[in-house]
């Protein structure tokens, strides 16, 4: 057997066992749209809580005011909507596309370690708000994020283990300092998204 069909056999099984153990048909150009998405949604919330002249100062009573916290929930949820929306329907199309099959053991192992950080910190949030600890909410949605990226890391490429590490060290700093909670959410949820996603679209999605 020649040298060339050797290492053609080889890089053949590995990509056979990396498809049988990481879901690797996630698309980045869906990071970056969900970056877009995130800043459209900060801008909004930033309008919504902040004054024409009040920069950027803590507002610790802006959740229990109704005029609020209804608005900025809904521009959360659509936020949060659009982004899961759009991830779906381009990996679904990017899986078609590799001919593979969207929902598969492997893609189900990862949502599952999405989903455990994921609801807990959605648990962990309620609780802030209830008890009126409203200065971490930004830090532990960032860090959460963070710990759910990391942990669903293992079944897709290693680089989205990267982001999450850069959202939980961003969501400590968020804590260091609570009155700029939005500023660490537009970097997190915005300009890392669009950074991440734009690395995975030339990096795999080409």
């Amino acid at each position: 057997m020649k040298e060339n069909d050797i290492y053609s056999e080889l890089s053949s099984i590995r990509n056979l066992m990396e498809r049988s153990t990481k879901f690797i048909s996630l698309s980045g150009l869906s990071g970056i749209l969900a970056g877009v998405y995130a800043l459209i949604g900060a801008y909004i919330g930033y309008k919504l809580v902040y004054t024409e002249n009040s920069g950027l100062l803590f507002r610790d009573f802006y959740v229990n005011d109704p005029m609020v916290w209804w608005p900025l929930f809904l521009v959360a949820a659509v936020v949060l909507v659009l982004s899961v929306a759009t991830g779906i329907w381009l990996t679904i199309r990017q899986a078609q596309k590799k001919g593979e099959n969207f929902w598969n053991p492997v893609s189900r192992r990862l949502l599952a370690s999405l989903a455990i950080p994921l609801v807990t910190g959605g648990l962990f949030i309620l609780i802030l708000i209830i008890r009126g600890h409203y200065g971490i909410i930004a830090s532990s949605c960032l860090v959460f994020y963070g710990l759910a990226l990391v942990a669903a890391s293992q079944f897709t490429f290693s680089d989205v283990k990267w982001l999450g590490f850069c959202e939980i060290l961003l969501g400590l700093l968020a804590a260091l300092l609570p009155g700029y909670g939005i500023v660490f959410w537009v970097i997190g949820f915005g300009v890392l998204h669009i950074v991440y996603g734009s690395v995975m679209h030339f990096k795999y999605n080409q």
